[in-house]
């Protein structure tokens, strides 16, 4: 019985896994087993390595040349883990081969000594494009360019740049764009590869340049740039010091991992974590993170349940109230964290003017007063219903209760939509993350005006007023 194949049916690509670790444990001579794995893709021999022993890892790391391994390395998120067992001539070999701006990151955590040890090593201009990186602060755009682009004169011919083109290309494959300089490396602007490419010889150099081409200064912080990489959509921008000279480029690749950091560092700050955890951290590790915040958040608790305790005699009087509670809790909860956050994306995306931050308190609060208003109706018609039904309560009393909650609703829902807009605007403005210090810090402050609203309310409304209880 011929077996036919279906167009529509998806070609499974084959697992080479178990080929490859029989290959490397294998006991076949060191230059058979080179020219065997050289036939293999560098992602399917990263696959395995964390499949092998060390001493297995040892045997591949002895017959790789140091430009192999480092492609092989490019392919895995455990590259650090490995580099560390190589010994220190070997890993800097290897650290010569992989971009400066992987290699930067690998050094960064290192001891003081054990770094500068590695840098000796690398050869000269490799260990002075990686000290550059290493210069920079972690949250500015210098720490994540990329020395990887090709640079020329301004003043060269066209036959000049094509020449240069080539020979700078043999060590930098960013050559999509290519940036101009003058005698000083002082940034003049920068020409489309394909421009080159199509320019007849006797063309101006100059006639195919931007001069209006974007560009970052290296002690720009991140998320201050952020917004002015996304709009230009351009593969790669140039990053200058303070002389306008040029020291690298941001590319597209680079900038969409910062962006995964930046909004991974983002939810961690708003769920009151210190920083990102991994997968890999030990409970240990992942306690420390959290406890900080938690401590804080219990002593704001104990401010809201000391404020509850105020009201204990409305409770007493008309125990019923306590049921609707946590539906007062949370839809204020909920109003404020989504006021919360428009706002720090607003605030991450772009840089506001005072007028701007205004109309975006007044949107925010009439946004926050409309929900309020038909959470409000909502509650009245369902909760009078309910309690009127279920509760043994008077038509007039169980309608009175629903109508107290909805005004609760309403009031809660509008003061928190207006802190969850007001506080990281607060703090961006005295230079404090809004992200780390709004997030945790909202929560509580939304129950605290929700418990005020609804037993304030309550008492004014139920038992001052209508004499309930």
């Amino acid at each position: 019985m011929n077996e036919h194949i279906s167009e529509n049916t998806p070609i499974r690509q084959p697992d080479r896994k178990p080929e490859l670790l029989a290959l490397i444990q294998s006991s076949i001579s060191p230059k058979a087993l080179t020219e065997l794995l050289s036939d293999y893709h560098d992602n399917d021999i990263a696959d395995v390595l964390e499949l092998l022993s060390v001493q297995d890892r040892q045997k591949l790391y002895r017959i790789l040349a140091p430009g192999d391994l480092s492609e092989i390395l490019c392919y895995t998120d455990h590259a650090g883990d490995y580099l560390n067992e190589l010994n220190l001539r070997k890993r800097a070999d290897v650290l010569a081969k992989l971009d400066a701006a992987i290699a930067a990151e690998y050094l960064k955590p290192l001891q003081k000594e054990e770094r500068e040890t590695i840098l000796d090593l690398l050869p000269g201009e490799v260990e002075k494009d990686v000290s550059l990186l290493l210069s920079f602060d972690e949250d500015e755009i210098g720490s994540v360019m990329s020395t990887n682009y090709i640079e020329i004169s301004y003043h060269s011919s066209i036959k000049e740049a094509m020449n240069e083109l080539v020979r700078q290309a043999a060590d930098n494959d960013n050559i999509s764009t290519i940036y101009t300089v003058d005698e000083n490396r002082i940034y003049y602007g920068a020409i489309a590869l394909k421009d080159l490419i199509v320019a007849r010889e006797g063309t101006a150099l100059t006639d195919i340049i931007t001069t209006h081409y974007p560009y970052l200064y290296a002690h720009e912080l991140i998320e201050d740039c952020m917004e002015r990489i996304r709009r230009y959509s351009e593969d790669s921008v140039p990053v200058l010091d303070r002389e306008n000279r040029l020291l690298g480029v941001i590319t597209a690749e680079d900038f969409i991992e910062v962006v995964n950091e930046e909004l991974g560092e983002d939810h961690a700050k708003l769920a009151g974590l210190s920083s990102v955890e991994d997968l890999n951290e030990s409970v240990g590790q992942s306690v420390a993170k959290r406890i900080p915040w938690l401590f804080v958040l219990l002593g704001l608790s104990l401010i809201v349940s000391a404020v509850v305790g105020l009201f204990e005699s409305v409770v007493a009087k008309l125990t019923l109230v306590i049921c609707f509670q946590s539906l007062v809790l949370d839809m204020a909860g909920n109003a404020g964290t989504q006021s919360l956050a428009v706002t720090i994306r607003v605030l991450t995306d772009e840089q506001l003017t005072g007028r701007e931050k205004l109309r975006l308190v007044w949107k925010e609060t009439r946004v926050g007063f409309i929900n309020g208003l038909l959470r409000g109706f909502s509650s009245f018609a369902a909760v009078g219903r309910y309690v009127y039904f279920f509760k043994d309560e008077s038509l007039g009393g169980a309608f009175a209760i629903s109508a107290c909650i909805g005004a609760a609703l309403l009031v809660a829902m509008l003061l928190s939509s207006i802190i969850g807009t007001v506080t990281p605007l607060f703090f961006k403005k005295i230079h404090i993350d809004p992200a780390v210090a709004s997030g945790p810090l909202i929560t509580t402050m939304n129950d605290l005006i929700a418990v005020i609203a609804y037993y304030g309310l309550t008492w004014l409304f139920l038992i001052y007023l209508l004499k309930m209880g």
